[in-house]
């Protein structure tokens, strides 16, 4: 295929996406999820210069990053249900808004307490973006919508493969270029004005829409009607079984992630340069999983896709430890990014199957219990780490995806209830 034709390909199958502004808001949202996802693993990527700044060890670590998650977690239904009241216009301005806030807190932080004030910050603006991203693609790309997640979900990952590299690349040299700040405090207040101007872009690009409290659900001020409609969406099998399998997921994802570059410097003695390389090349891989799982859902049935995604995440975890040299751990690092391409299957598949009156409160309750619930995974990790069993606890990760793939054979085809 010459690469005129290639290109014709590429924007034939962007064309469904196009058209009445909707191209704008796919592209805006995106770039949102990029920087906001970006920076999330850009503070992993960060932790062994921040254990150094305050003398804090890997459990410590693991605290803050499971702080950003609990906290991220713990925005999802208060913002799930502000989307069905404000819409998401204004969410997702006010969630790159305060991330950016706290980017600069973190470049000032003096005191680890601090940096968990920032982090925590940080876990709270962000946890704002979920839902809405979630919804406004749903009904924005009704016939297109696990295509749509998966462009946006893949957006996220190449941040979070590009942004840990820049950040960690601008750490190395900030220390000569800013003395007196350590280099992390830098790269991260480097990255605030993006998050102001791209907040600026979303408030433009994305519709404002009407309150939905209208005769089609439940009334905003009938609070009984609107627990039970909430509770009733939530209970559907459909979610129920998506969500717990979205959890094991989340958790080994999370433990992973938090420390995978600790441990290729720790236990496999890469510097920190390759080390930051190679988790680049997760996401760089996970980016290109999620654009194909997301078309393959729409095509092949989302419980399929996600066994096969569960199924496929496992060896990698295993090998790891048995694993030795950079290029090595580069070719094994590209079949582990599979596990994120969980991501846009399941948030495409339970969104569509939420009744549209209460979609926005129902989806920010079930992110907050399987975010709760995977944020542990960092701190898991980090306990083992300090207990001199950094390999267990990536076989241990390995073993905590196999109900997954067992809960994942059980999910119903998604038109099988009814989402009016």
């Amino acid at each position: 295929m010459s690469g005129d034709d290639g290109a014709t390909g590429a924007l034939a199958r962007l064309a469904p996406l196009r058209g009445g502004g909707r191209g704008w808001v796919l592209a805006t949202v995106a770039a949102g999820w990029f920087v906001t996802l970006g920076l999330r693993f850009v503070i992993p990527a960060l932790l062994p210069q921040v254990k150094d700044t305050f003398g804090v060890d890997n459990a410590a670590a693991g605290l803050a990053v499971t702080l950003i998650w609990l906290t991220y977690a713990g925005m999802q239904l208060p913002a799930g249900t502000m989307v069905d009241r404000v819409g998401e216009r204004r969410l997702l301005t006010a969630s790159l808004l305060v991330a950016g806030t706290s980017l600069v807190t973190f470049g000032f932080a003096p005191s680890f307490a601090v940096f968990l004030l920032a982090a925590s910050l940080f876990g709270l603006g962000t946890g704002l973006f979920g839902p809405p991203r979630g919804t406004v693609l749903s009904n924005t790309f009704r016939e297109n919508d696990g295509a749509a997640f998966g462009l946006t979900l893949a957006a996220g990952s190449v941040g979070a493969a590009a942004l840990p590299f820049v950040a960690t690349q601008l750490s190395n040299r900030a220390d000569d270029l800013f003395p007196g700040w350590a280099g992390w405090e830098v790269a991260l207040a480097a990255f605030a004005p993006a998050f102001f101007v791209l907040a600026a872009g979303v408030w433009w690009a994305v519709p404002n829409r009407e309150r939905r409290d209208s005769a089609d659900g439940p009334a905003a001020t009938d609070g009984g009607r609107t627990v039970g409609a909430v509770v009733d969406a939530a209970t559907r099998r459909t979610v129920l079984v998506a969500a717990v399998g979205a959890a094991f997921m989340l958790f080994t994802f999370q433990g992973l992630t938090a420390f995978y570059t600790t441990y290729l410097v720790e236990r496999k003695a890469l510097t920190a340069g390759t080390a930051g390389a190679l988790f680049a090349v997760l996401f760089v891989a996970g980016a290109a999983f999620q654009s194909v799982a997301g078309r393959a859902a729409d095509r092949y049935g989302h419980g399929r896709v996600l066994v096969a995604i569960a199924l496929l995440g496992i060896p990698p975890l295993v090998a790891l430890p048995y694993v030795e040299g950079a290029l090595a751990l580069g070719l094994l690092t590209v079949p582990m990014g599979v596990r994120l391409a969980v991501g846009p299957v399941v948030n495409a598949y339970v969104v569509a199957a939420i009744p549209p009156a209460v979609q926005g409160t129902t989806w920010g309750l079930v992110r907050t219990a399987f975010f709760a619930l995977g944020s542990t995974g960092s701190v898991a990790v980090g306990v083992f780490a300090d207990a001199g069993q950094f390999d267990l606890a990536m076989i241990g990760l390995a073993v905590l995806t196999l109900p997954s793939v067992a809960i994942f054979a059980f999910l119903p085809a998604r038109h099988t209830e009814a989402t009016v």
